[in-house]
């Protein structure tokens, strides 16, 4: 992908699937004077909404015209572009079909110019720059380009287009190792005259890197201030400065190797940043920070990957800043850190864009594998300073910085398996933190000061305790950890985790519940797959060794399918304590739309159930529970929801039960169905700060003792595994 850097009229980068939008509202007054600016998400388009959700859609790269009140982004599996318009929301705004599959796009006027793959083959590489007219939303000329293009930019003065000629690699020849011919190049266009009327220029890039110079590859291209285009040969692990006006290569060097300490480097279920890796950068995005200083996105390929951002000096190539293993704890921190992918590239910094607003100078990295948005202050470029992470759709690829209405769209990319590529906006603000959290509004909405964490499937209150709530992880992570989460702080804060043994050693469960035992210790209600691991019922001490593990009679557990336990909650104490739990769905001897309230009493050792009228579910999908707490020892709140996100979400409620009339029976008698009442609808809350609706929020709790009592909420974000992987904390207000 390209990187961009972007005045007050240039608004060009890269978009995926999803596009993320933030805007910056900037004012007059110094900086000190007012609290931090932060970007804050507004709104998420799914880029179907531009078709149909039965397409298959695609947002790698956008563009903006001046007055950022147009988005043209690439949809490469459907060979077209699409428009949005970003403003209170992002709008759909149609789809104009390509002769080939567009790559890159950047906007000079009333015009985007598109570059196009038209290849037939990887031998056979082919492609065009197709010229648009905007206001008619037709092809008004189109040339050929001789090769596969990848990135497009435009220089700031409208002169000049530069586009790198890919003429990627097989990646199943040679285990993808260069060289693979054709070589790639440069091609610069003389933007004078009328758009068919445009001449390009070549340019070689043969013989400048030391790995496979007979094969350059390039992948990104940034223009600055003084026409001169910096080019990543991302496979060669090199960069190139070339004048536009001349087309000469000016300088060059390569991207070198970074050492960095303090990464995870096993894919294990345990998030363990303590190893030291050494690698070659070989980078994806680059941008100018100015006309002198260069960042690159270093994403890594077959050969590489550092997980970290570098600038460069653009005379010397020598290196000024590197990020180390900041973006990982950024990821960890919040988390998001892809565990899954420890063993290959982490977090993959891949996207890069540069924009002023205001007085103030901003660099966006997108974290492909952590799906954040990583933003610094670069006032000083040798010195850049994090100021937050954003969370994104799934493989954030395009960052479009837009100054002129003070915001920025992040595209996502995927489309797949219910995850739908999308636009996502943000604006910068000046409000402060805390108070937009405490209206259940702002991101992170939860960190932690390194603990990693992630998989938050079960929620519990703490007898006694009015600030705290604990959480237990599922079998994303190895062994199972019971994470206590500051409930008071903004945003909420992991600030302890608890290690589960069995017999002296780590124990792993799918845990999906957890209760807070009033007399200390814990219960944990771990799913099984309703065939080799059963359904268990865990008492845990308060040191975090495992007691027992109880299971279900063996009538009940012959029925049991794979939507096992998924909650547990207690009432009670002493002899009169009871652990009721929620099975998700049906299993085999249920009626159907019937799930099972199992209810343990551990001072005789007895199971007890009854049934659970599921809500009916929209065509295509399934409802099931998710977690099951104790508002007081009368009643339950169960937590109900389908397993679709984004716009299918319907159902995500929270109901009421009344148990204290309520005489669940043995295994084997027909049970009683309980009657249920709506207590919250979580849907406003899960769409509150202009997110995606979240498919899972698996855990509930509440705070606090009557009469003020609180109530909290999490979102599995299933290890960052093929998911959005946005840890989300939700403030439900009082109940």
């Amino acid at each position: 992908m390209r990187a961009s850097e972007l005045s007050e009229e240039d608004h060009v980068v890269r978009l995926c699937t999803g596009l993320v939008a933030f805007v910056l509202l900037v004012t007059a007054a110094p900086a000190a004077a007012t609290a931090p600016a932060r970007f804050q998400r507004f709104d998420t388009m799914p880029v179907f909404r531009n078709s149909s959700a039965a397409e298959h859609t695609a947002a790698e790269i956008a563009a903006a015209t001046a007055d950022g009140k147009l988005v043209v982004y690439t949809d490469s599996p459907a060979r077209r572009i699409g428009f949005a318009r970003p403003g209170r929301k992002i709008t759909p705004d149609g789809v104009l079909a390509m002769p080939g599959e567009p790559t890159s796009v950047d906007i000079l006027g009333g015009l985007a110019l598109v570059a196009v793959n038209t290849s037939k083959s990887f031998t056979e590489p082919s492609g065009l720059l197709v010229v648009v007219d905007l206001a008619r939303r037709t092809i008004v000329a189109t040339h050929e380009l001789g090769g596969q293009p990848d990135s497009i930019d435009i220089s700031k003065d409208g002169r000049y287009a530069a586009i790198a000629i890919e003429n990627e690699r097989d990646e199943d020849v040679n285990e993808g190792e260069i060289p693979q011919l054709p070589a790639g190049y440069l091609q610069i266009v003389d933007l004078v005259g009328k758009p068919d009327s445009w001449q390009l220029r070549e340019v070689s890039l043969t013989g400048l890197a030391e790995v496979a110079p007979s094969d350059p590859e390039p992948e990104y291209v940034s223009i600055n201030g003084r026409n001169q285009v910096a080019v990543t040969l991302q496979e060669n692990n090199h960069i190139a400065v070339v004048d536009l006006r001349s087309g000469q290569v000016l300088r060059h060097f390569s991207a070198g190797t970074a050492t960095v300490a303090g990464v995870d480097t096993e894919d294990d279920g345990k998030i363990a940043p303590t190893e030291t890796i050494t690698a070659a950068r070989e980078p994806d995005a680059i941008a100018w920070l100015d006309d002198h200083t260069l960042a690159t996105a270093d994403e890594g390929d077959y050969a590489g990957g550092s997980r970290t951002w570098t600038i460069f000096d653009a005379t010397s190539g020598q290196v000024v800043f590197s990020s180390g293993n900041s973006l990982e704890q950024a990821a960890v921190k919040q988390g998001q850190y892809p565990d899954g992918r420890s063993d290959n590239k982490g977090v993959e910094p891949e996207g890069l864009a540069v924009a002023t607003f205001g007085r103030d100078r901003y660099a966006f990295v997108g974290l492909e594998r952590a799906n954040l948005v990583a933003v610094y202050d670069v006032n000083n470029p040798r010195k850049p300073r994090f100021l937050q992470a954003l969370p994104t759709g799934v493989a954030p690829e395009g960052l479009l910085p837009i100054p002129a209405t003070g915001t920025l769209v992040v595209s996502a990319e995927e489309d797949s398996d219910g995850i739908r590529s999308s636009l996502t906006g943000y604006r910068l603000t000046r409000t402060p933190l805390a108070l937009s959290l405490q209206r259940n509004q702002g991101t992170p909405s939860i960190t932690s000061d390194g603990i990693g964490f992630g998989a938050l499937s079960g929620l519990s209150g703490i007898p006694g305790n009015a600030r705290d709530v604990v959480a237990v992880t599922d079998a994303a992570y190895t062994p199972t950890r019971i994470l206590t989460i500051d409930t008071q702080a903004a945003p909420a804060r992991v600030r302890r985790e608890l290690t589960l043994t069995k017999n002296g050693a780590g124990a792993g469960y799918d845990g999906e519940g957890i209760a807070a035992r009033p007399g200390g210790g814990y219960w944990l209600a771990v799913e099984g797959d309703g065939k080799k691991s059963p359904n268990l019922l865990v008492e845990v001490a308060a040191s975090g060794a495992v007691v027992r593990e109880i299971p279900l009679p063996a009538a009940v557990a012959s029925a049991a399918t794979s939507n096992g336990f998924e909650g547990v909650t207690v009432v009670g104490r002493g002899r009169s304590e009871q652990v009721w739990l929620a099975v998700q769905r049906e299993w085999k001897a249920d009626q159907p739309g019937q799930a099972t309230l199992a209810r343990y009493t551990p001072a005789t050792d007895s199971w007890a159930f009854a049934a659970y009228p599921l809500d009916v579910p929209q065509a295509g999908a399934w409802i099931g529970l998710s977690e099951i707490t104790a508002l007081n020892d009368r009643t339950l709140l169960v937590l109900e929801r389908d397993n679709q996100r984004g716009d299918a979400a319907r159902v995500k409620k929270v109901y009421r039960v009344d148990i204290s009339r309520l005489t669940p029976v043995p295994a084997g008698v027909v049970k009683p169905v309980v009657s249920k009442t709506l207590a919250r609808d979580l849907l406003p809350a899960l769409a509150a700060d202009g997110a995606a609706v979240h498919d899972k929020p698996e855990g509930l709790a509440v705070v606090g003792s009557w009469p003020v009592q609180r109530l909290v909420g999490v979102v599995d974000n299933d290890g960052v595994d093929d998911a959005p992987g946005e840890s989300v904390f939700l403030r439900l207000g009082r109940i």
